[in-house]
C-alpha cells in the first residue's frame, strides 16, 4: 500500500524561470483540492537544511500566476550535497510533518531530489523548470516559451538599428549545452545565420553565408548564437574575425543575458505549469515517486527522474532545415 500523503512540500532550485510561481501555485491548490496541506520551502535545497518553511494554502498564492521568477527563491546548496546535509534536511521535513516533495527546477536539482530519495525513501516528484528547454522528456520546459518570445522581441528591435545603419549584427542567446533558444528564436525573428552547440557550422562556412548574403543584396544581418556554441571562444573573438576578414561588415554585439530568464510568463507557460502542478501531486497521492511531470505530443505525461536527468535533450533536424531555407 502507498504511504498516505497528508502534507506536501514544494521548492524551487537552480535557474529561476518564468512560470515557476505558476506552478508553485498549481502544486498548492490541487493540495488544497485533494485537502493536502501544502508548506512552501524557501532557497530550495538550503532552505530544507535551515527549516526555512512556511504553510501555504490557495490564497497565499493570489496573483502569482503572472509573475515571473519565484516567491519561494532560489539558492544553490553546497551543504545539500553532503550526506550531513541532506540528514539535517530529512530531519526538519519529518519534524514538519512533510510526507513528499515537489522539486521544481532543472537536472541538478533532480539529482538532489533522486539521491534524497535513495538515501531516506522520501517520495519526490520533479517539475521542469528551465527556459534551455534542456531536460529530457518534455517538449516544453517551464519559462522556454517566455524566453523565445523575449528573444524574438528583442531580436526585432535590433533589426531596426541593424535596418538603419546597414549593420551585421551578432545576438548572444542563453543555451550553455543546447541551442533550442537561439534556433527557434532566430527562424522566428527571421536570422540570416543560427549558431548551435549542436552543430559546428565552422569559420569558413559562417565566412561563406555572410559574403553571399551580402552578394544577394542584403544591407544589413543577423547570426543569432547559442552561449555554447563552439565555432569561437566567444562572440567577441568571432566578431573580430568576421570584421578582420570580411571588413565591409560593420559588426556589433549584443549579449541578451539574464533579460532571457525574466518577465511575465507566457499564456502557454502559465496553462503548462497549472497542468505540471496538478499532475505532480495527484501522482503522489497516487504513490509514485522519483518522476518528473511532462509534456509529450501535448500530453502529461511521466518519466523516470534517472531518465529525465540522463537522457540527452535533442535538437529538431527538421528545424535546422527549416533554417538553412530561410536563409537563402
Amino acid at each position: 500500500m502507498p504511504k498516505t500523503i497528508k502534507k506536501v512540500g514544494v521548492l524551487t532550485s537552480g535557474g529561476d524561470s518564468p512560470g515557476m510561481n505558476a506552478a508553485i501555485r498549481s502544486v498548492v491548490r490541487t493540495c488544497a483540492y485533494h485537502n493536502i496541506e501544502c508548506i512552501g520551502i524557501y532557497r530550495g535545497y538550503q532552505g530544507m537544511i535551515e527549516g526555512d518553511f512556511k504553510e501555504m494554502g490557495p490564497r497565499s498564492v493570489n496573483n502569482i500566476v503572472n509573475k515571473g521568477g519565484t516567491i519561494l527563491k532560489s539558492a544553490r546548496s553546497v551543504e545539500f550535497r553532503t550526506p550531513e546535509g541532506r540528514k539535517k534536511a530529512h530531519e526538519n521535513l519529518l519534524k514538519a510533518g512533510v510526507d513528499a516533495l515537489v522539486v521544481i527546477g532543472g537536472d541538478g536539482s533532480f539529482t538532489g531530489g533522486l539521491i534524497f530519495n535513495s538515501e531516506f525513501g522520501f517520495p519526490v516528484m520533479g517539475i521542469p523548470g528551465t527556459i534551455d528547454n534542456d531536460i529530457f522528456g518534455t517538449s516544453h520546459t517551464l519559462g522556454y516559451d517566455t524566453a523565445l518570445n523575449t528573444v524574438v522581441d528583442c531580436i526585432d528591435k535590433i533589426r531596426d538599428t541593424a535596418s538603419s545603419h546597414n549593420r551585421l549584427f551578432f545576438v548572444e542567446v542563453m543555451g550553455r549545452d543546447a541551442g533550442h533558444i537561439a534556433l527557434n528564436a532566430g527562424i522566428g525573428a527571421g536570422a540570416e545565420e543560427i549558431l548551435i552547440p549542436e552543430e559546428d557550422l565552422g569559420l569558413d562556412r559562417l565566412l561563406d553565408s555572410l559574403q553571399k548574403s551580402k552578394a544577394s543584396g542584403k544591407s544589413s544581418s543577423i547570426v543569432v548564437i547559442a552561449e555554447g556554441d563552439k565555432i569561437g571562444k566567444n562572440v567577441f573573438e568571432l566578431k573580430d574575425y568576421v570584421e578582420a576578414n570580411l571588413p565591409e561588415y560593420d559588426v556589433r554585439v549584443s549579449v541578451l543575458g539574464h533579460m532571457q530568464r525574466g518577465g511575465s510568463p507566457s499564456c502557454f507557460d502559465r496553462v503548462l505549469a497549472s497542468r505540471l502542478g496538478v499532475k505532480a501531486v495527484e501522482s503522489l497521492i497516487e504513490g509514485k515517486s522519483n518522476y518528473m511531470v511532462g509534456l509529450q505530443a501535448d500530453k502529461v505525461a511521466l518519466t523516470p527522474l534517472e531518465q529525465a536527468i540522463k537522457g540527452k535533450s535533442e535538437i529538431d533536424r527538421e528545424l535546422l532545415r527549416v533554417s538553412d531555407i530561410m536563409s537563402t
